[in-house]
């Protein structure tokens, strides 16, 4: 690790550039990304970012789509991101492809309207998947009509009525240097790679748009949606932290003792003691100014009352009993094991550091990461279930073969 060099630079036109050389690999992976989302679209507007991250993909004035067919893209609430992963020796190419398909995206009316059809396969496609849906549909209840309620995919109405017009205005607004940070992780020159980047983006130039988010108030309560499938598939959430919150570290530990790997309370509960799941993990989302702490499970109508049941007993151990020294030092233990896992990727290593300037504005050193985990106490952990998990806070989407009357609300008491 010693030999690897972290720098922060401005392009000429301000744009930050996050990068870290490694010289022991022989891959780099280049990002783009830009600080915008679902939650920054208004509801006529819903699914733009989405439609845009695709079609840059579609052709530019130099590149077909069939040119540019093997770069990757992804949209979440608060950000979109373009990159590549290429071998180092090709990095002049992929700069020029990536800084290509973000400057000079054609956005042709006959491409809009041929990946419109793809985006309402993609939103069917969702909605076919109850795994997958199900996260959607308890966002839409949690955060009821505030933007991150929203799918990131839009819906149906708002994909049909897209127009390239819409999509210059939205990027015009979101799209300009203040709002970009590029990122890129592994084994390239720093000079070479700015001097490139200030060559084909340097000039780019774009009035700052001030962009005010709408902070959410979590809702809690009892949702069901009936749908003809043979399993019930739920998601219980409750209040999560901010992504800069200090407790950020002993949330991902807490996250880690509940359900984020099969040696987890939950996995080792519900599935592996009781056979009553396939599938069951906890996850975390933190916003800038919220968050959520979600735990899904998919299982038999019969079971769903005893699944909830034991999911709710598990938090309200933690939140009696804490957790042991042992506990706290095998969790401490699997979060540096995956940080170390992941730094063995230069594609995490570029989205971990271009997540690290757009939330905190500033870089954290892997050793500064073991170092707060090191400090993780199983007091804090209690003090913070105790904190999160609070009744009025629970939520609950259940979607299946349901009734709300199938789920008393006693059994979302902690």
């Amino acid at each position: 690790m010693k030999d690897i060099s972290f720098k922060k630079v401005h392009l000429d036109n301000g744009i930050r550039v996050v990068a870290e050389r490694i010289p022991a690999v022989k891959s780099v992976s280049l990002g783009i990304w830009v600080g915008v989302g679902s939650r920054d679209e208004s509801e006529k507007e819903g699914g733009i970012s989405h439609f845009i991250e695709h079609m840059f993909f579609k052709g530019t004035r130099r590149r077909s789509a069939h040119d540019i067919a093997l770069e990757i893209a992804f949209t979440t609430r608060e950000t979109t991101t373009f990159y590549v992963k290429i071998l180092d020796e090709h990095l002049s190419k992929g700069v020029d492809i990536i800084t290509d398909i973000f400057l000079h995206s054609s956005l042709a009316k006959k491409e809009i309207e041929k990946e419109k059809q793809v985006i309402l396969e993609e939103i069917k496609m969702v909605e076919d998947d109850p795994e997958d849906y199900i996260h959607d549909m308890h966002s839409s209840m949690v955060w009821d009509k505030n933007p991150l309620a929203r799918p990131i995919l839009g819906n149906t109405d708002t994909v049909r009525n897209m127009k390239r017009e819409s999509m210059l205005r939205y990027m015009e607004r979101h799209y300009h240097p203040d709002n970009i940070v590029i990122s890129a992780a592994g084994n390239f020159d720093f000079s070479l790679l700015i001097g490139q980047l200030n060559k084909n983006l340097g000039k780019f130039s774009r009035d700052k748009f001030v962009n005010e988010r709408t902070v959410p108030i979590l809702k809690g309560g009892i949702w069901t949606r009936k749908k003809g499938i043979e399993q019930i598939h739920f998601c219980l959430g409750t209040m999560g932290l901010p992504q800069r919150h200090e407790d950020r570290y002993a949330l991902y530990a807490l996250n880690a003792i509940l359900g984020s790997s099969m040696s987890s309370r939950l996995f080792q509960e519900v599935r592996e003691k009781r056979g009553l799941v396939y599938t069951i993990y906890s996850y975390i989302s933190s916003f800038t100014d919220v968050g959520l702490l979600n735990i899904y499970a998919g299982t038999s109508k019969e079971a769903l009352p005893v699944v909830l049941e034991l999911v709710i007993r598990e938090i309200r151990k933690i939140r009696k009993n804490g957790i042991s020294r042992k506990e706290m030092i095998r969790v401490r233990n699997q979060m540096k094991g995956n940080l170390m896992l992941g730094l063995e990727s230069t594609s995490n290593r570029m989205s971990r550091l271009a997540r690290d300037e757009i939330y905190f504005s500033r870089y954290f050193s892997p050793e500064e990461i073991i170092d707060e985990i090191e400090k993780i106490t199983p007091s804090q952990i209690r003090d913070l279930t105790e904190g999160l998990f609070k009744t009025p806070y629970l939520s609950l989407a259940v979607l299946g073969p349901v009734n709300k009357e199938m789920i008393p609300e006693k059994l979302l008491r902690v």
